[in-house]
């Protein structure tokens, strides 16, 4: 007669309150990423992608990334940035910089719905600013030049994100 309270666990508990209804969801940054919202409407919640928010709105690719898609985004965390040169991240959000700021931010966006599992080692990925990236699987991690899946396959209405400990930049 106890298997009710057994079966309701903090789990189902978190993803319920924090969302309509009982949509299932990912956390991220303290906030529940659901298949309801778009890309950008998700990463607007994650106190841990101000950043990255920021800059998308900078370079004015949050109505791209809030369409229709599919589009699987690798996002760097605020401390991923933070690994950046010091005054990086403020240069490149200057209005004369948008070019150059659009182009760092289009290397981490793919087209189309790629899930963790559908990435093999090795994989080269076009990305939506025109160059590769390239997967590598190891040991049960998933890395994206050289930078580590922390969150993998935060599903979206119009794609799938996964968190990275990095930025990765265009080849010159």
């Amino acid at each position: 007669m106890n298997s009710t309270p057994s079966n309701t666990g903090d789990t189902m508990s978190n993803t319920t309150n924090n969302t309509s209804g009982s949509e299932q969801g990912v956390m991220v940054g303290g906030a529940m990423m659901v298949p309801s919202k778009n890309i950008v409407e998700n990463a607007a919640g994650s106190s841990d992608h101000t950043t990255l928010v920021a800059a998308v709105k900078a370079a004015g690719l949050d109505g791209t990334l809030a369409g229709a898609g599919p589009f699987t985004v690798f996002a760097p965390t605020n401390a991923a940035f933070s690994k950046l040169p010091a005054g990086t991240v403020d240069n490149l959000l200057k209005p004369e910089m948008k070019n150059d700021l659009t182009k760092v931010l289009t290397y981490h966006v793919v087209s189309g719905s790629l899930r963790a599992a559908d990435l093999q080692d090795g994989q080269k990925l076009k990305t939506v600013q025109g160059q590769e990236l390239t997967v590598s699987k190891k040991d049960g991690k998933v890395m994206i030049d050289g930078a580590t899946v922390t969150i993998p396959d935060v599903i979206s209405s119009n794609g799938v994100t996964h968190v990275i400990d990095a930025v990765v930049t265009p080849k010159k």
